[in-house]
């Protein structure tokens, strides 16, 4: 069956759930942050947003933190982001929660060593500077690995840099090694034959988050809820779909096919309800903050996970 094909035939099996009252089409579009590459590139690619794009207004967003910082503001209502700048929104106070989650297999975080470097593990990296984004996954991978291999958190220099002035700073030598995610693992691997000497595998739970703000979850269910299902759907199709799915989004960012099929291929990202087991790993997420003194305002990760759309995943 050709990749068309399964497509159209998971977009007509979810006509039925798909399908919203005309009211909802009526309304303002539901505000949607992304980062490029992201949530709208592989709905795009599923052809869930046909006939639809309307419903949303999409704001690209460099990294995840901008992101966060604007649902804060109340300028989106909705956007995807990792477990880590998620974790530190919540503990600042942003008024929103988790109502779906992503998982993925971690082979694709990971923090990485120049091809030529003599790094070959953590512990290499004692008084070594590391970049990473603040409050970014790439920074949670470092803490973990820290604490797995029972080293002080200042065992490494970490230098916090959003992800274009990391690559240039790994790239030019000003950083001993990059704590990073995909799709700029792939790229260093692929493209520069770059060394992982940790990954998230077993240390990290492979978590991001669609949070949305508690006024939109409050006034425009039926419309988050329709975001959520079609984005599980084009979650689904890109997993069985991969050389379609990769050939489009390698246009769409200019990026070799072979980075965007060894990412993919290896992720297999799915959306997934909160469940007890994302609960569970989100509060190991916030204990691991608290322990490095990152964040002290206690909170609970039941507190700012929103179950109340779990059927709504399922019937996608």
């Amino acid at each position: 069956m050709s990749a068309v094909v399964k497509r159209r035939t998971l977009l007509l099996a979810a006509g039925a759930t798909l399908a919203m009252p005309h009211l909802l089409r009526a309304q303002a579009p539901l505000r949607v942050g992304d980062q490029r590459g992201n949530a709208r590139a592989v709905m795009q690619a599923a052809g869930v947003l046909e006939g639809v794009e309307g419903r949303f207004a999409w704001s690209e967003f460099p990294a995840a933190a901008p992101l966060v910082e604007a649902l804060n503001a109340g300028a989106i209502d909705t956007g995807l982001v990792g477990d880590a700048p998620f974790t530190f929104g919540a503990a600042a106070g942003v008024p929103a929660k988790a109502i779906a989650a992503t998982r993925q297999n971690q082979d694709g975080l990971a923090i990485l060593v120049p091809k030529d470097s003599a790094v070959r593990s953590l512990q290499d990296l004692a008084g070594k500077r590391i970049a990473t984004g603040r409050g970014s996954i790439g920074h949670q991978l470092v803490l973990a690995a820290l604490e797995a291999a029972k080293l002080p958190a200042d065992t490494v220099r970490l230098v916090f840099l959003l992800p274009a002035d990391a690559k240039a700073a790994y790239s030019s030598g000003a950083v001993e090694a990059w704590s990073t995610w995909e799709p700029y693992v792939s790229q260093e691997e692929v493209l520069a034959g770059s060394r992982r000497i940790v990954d998230g595998n077993g240390i990290t739970p492979g978590l991001s988050f669609q949070a949305a703000r508690d006024d939109a979850i409050a006034s425009r269910r039926p419309e988050l809820e329709d975001f959520v299902r079609r984005l599980t759907v084009a979650r689904r199709w890109a997993n069985e779909n991969i050389p379609a799915y990769a050939k489009s989004w390698s246009a769409l960012m200019n990026v070799p096919e072979p980075v965007a099929v060894q990412w993919f291929t290896r992720a297999r990202t799915r959306v997934v309800p909160i469940d007890d087991a994302v609960v569970r790993d989100e509060q190991g997420n916030i204990d691991l903050y608290s322990r490095a003194g990152l964040v002290r305002r206690r909170i609970q990760a039941e507190d700012i996970l929103d179950r109340s759309f779990t059927a709504t995943i399922q019937s996608a």
